[in-house]
């Protein structure tokens, strides 16, 4: 059965005319309306749940007609006249398959439902003048009709298949130059010709016109049968599936099947680098006094039981006078007379019992006091001109963002400069904080050990003041050194013979910034691996 874009195809490859009447698409005696769908599917169509989508006949036949247009005109142009667009990821495999360069292609749906075609009758001359007007409805034919027409058809084709032999007993000799046998032959080329032609009457034109009303009968009927036909499908033919890949799609859910019961469906996650924690000086640890009950309760005694009065609770009056009561013991006074005291500017040898402190007063405290934890930030220094490519103005920008702005960018924003920035890096789901200072004089003994980066410019005259006596090889051999410039502009000459990494970008081409800074974060990173792990990063 034909298919209109099996047609389409055949008519573009043979050059043949393709007429467009009446909102009909004509090919030769086959037509079928503007709208009807092909079985060419559309780009992402039919794929994860998604509806089928088909072009239609008049979109193949549209982009054929304007092959030689830009895609973007092309797609102008089929809006303004409201006619379906091919997709761009379509246009290259359909062009070929219609220009008969590839045999078929995959996008075709072998099993989409195809509408069956409109078969064009051809006008004879005599209704050239009614041509214009509306075609008169087709006749109805009762069966009994077109199996009444047939009937005579066969009829007539018997008489022509009964006169297959010459009987030679009824032919005569009319000369001497026509003999028996010669007109013998004769008739039998003219039977031979008979045979295949139907013998013409005088209702030849009703004839013809019963022989078009069979034709459409039949038509009709094949529509219908054509209408409730479903495609054959088996088991073989389930598998020879044209959108799939047995290899890549089956392998692959077989391969998941497999490590799933096997217990390594999930990615084993490598393991981090385990950097060596810093020495850590322990605090010394206060020594408490030895407790002392009764220290204890000579204190509670003074201070609760006898409020200052020199009451003996653990006294007895047995065997005393009223006197030595109200006066108190001998040994007491004794006591209390040979008691040293403590003179001005002396160290006190012994507290009395009003001298006593508590116990959690009289701990000890450590001799130095709690000591600060050091800190393990990492620092980066830049340098503080203003000609330099990176500053505390940009410098969030190009190491954090990477992406480069100058400088007066930046204050033509309104941007003020900072004494110190704090980069915040996303490294392994971990935010890793960077300090950034651009005036290294203010740099402690301890801050120097956490100096990572420097960014030179190329004066020797930028580290004035630095340690290592302000020796660029012996600070670059102490520190990883960088230099920013454009990759269009001359290198300073100091740089050349430094050892320093270096960062070239483009003055124009922006899109290639991340690539170029990413270099600094690569080199940073093995280096403190290798020098400095004990700080953050």
């Amino acid at each position: 059965m034909a298919d209109p874009l099996s047609l389409l195809r055949q008519y573009n490859i043979n050059k043949k005319e393709i007429i467009e009447r009446d909102n009909q698409i004509i090919f030769g005696e086959f037509s079928w309306p503007k709208n009807v769908k092909t079985n060419y599917l559309k780009y992402g169509s039919g794929k994860k749940g998604a509806p089928r989508e088909y072009y239609t006949l008049e979109c193949l036949l549209y982009l054929l007609k304007n092959v030689m247009l830009q895609h973007s005109v092309y797609v102008r142009q089929c809006a303004a006249e409201d006619i379906p667009a091919v997709n761009r990821p379509d246009r290259k495999e359909l062009l070929a398959y219609l220009n008969g360069e590839t045999p078929t292609c995959a996008s075709i749906d072998k099993s989409a439902p195809l509408e069956i075609p409109t078969q064009v009758k051809r006008t004879a001359d005599g209704d050239a003048a009614t041509s214009g007007e509306t075609a008169a409805k087709k006749a109805r034919f009762e069966e009994t009709q077109v199996q009444k027409v047939r009937e005579q058809l066969a009829a007539r084709w018997d008489v022509n298949q009964k006169e297959t032999a010459v009987n030679m007993d009824n032919i005569k000799s009319l000369s001497e130059t026509m003999s028996v046998e010669k007109i013998a032959a004769i008739k039998a080329k003219r039977l031979a010709n008979k045979r295949t032609t139907i013998k013409r009457t005088d209702n030849e034109e009703a004839m013809g016109t019963d022989l078009r009303a069979i034709l459409d009968y039949d038509v009709d009927s094949t529509k219908d049968i054509i209408s409730r036909e479903r495609q054959w499908r088996t088991r073989t033919s389930v598998l020879q599936s044209a959108g799939k890949v047995f290899a890549k799609n089956i392998f692959a859910m077989l391969q998941g099947i497999k490590a799933r019961e096997e217990g390594r469906n999930r990615p084993q996650v490598p393991n981090p680098i385990k950097m060596p924690e810093p020495t850590r000086i322990a605090k010394p640890q206060p020594q408490l006094s030895q407790y002392n009950r009764y220290d204890q309760e000579r204190f509670n005694r003074q201070k609760e039981e006898t409020e200052g009065f020199k009451i003996d609770t653990l006294g007895t009056y047995h065997g005393m006078s009223l006197k030595s009561v109200t006066e108190g013991s001998l040994a007491q006074r004794k006591a209390q007379a040979n008691m040293p005291h403590a003179t001005p500017g002396a160290g006190v040898t012994r507290a009395g019992p009003k001298d006593l402190l508590p116990t959690a007063q009289a701990r000890q405290l450590p001799a130095n006091g709690p000591q600060k934890r050091p800190s393990r930030t990492p620092i980066i220094i830049i340098p503080s001109a203003n000609t330099s490519l990176i500053t505390m103005l940009n410098v969030k920008d190009i190491l954090q963002e990477l992406r480069f702005m100058s400088t007066s960018d930046k204050k033509a924003q309104g941007c003020q400069r900072e004494c110190e920035v704090l980069l915040q890096r996303k490294r392994n789901n971990q935010t890793v904080s960077y300090r950034v200072v651009d005036n290294p004089i203010k740099l402690t003994q301890q801050d120097w050990q956490r100096v990572v980066a420097v960014f030179v410019m190329g004066p020797q005259w930028q580290f004035k003041g630095w340690p290592w006596d302000g020796n660029p090889v012996e600070i670059f051999s102490k520190i990883c050194a960088f230099h920013l410039c454009f990759s269009e502009l001359k290198l300073d000459a100091n740089v050349e013979r430094w050892s320093v990494t270096l960062l070239r970008l483009s003055q124009n081409k922006r899109h290639l910034d991340r690539a170029v800074l990413s270099k600094f974060w690569e080199t940073l990173d093995k280096y403190m691996l290798k020098y400095k792990p004990d700080l953050r990063f």
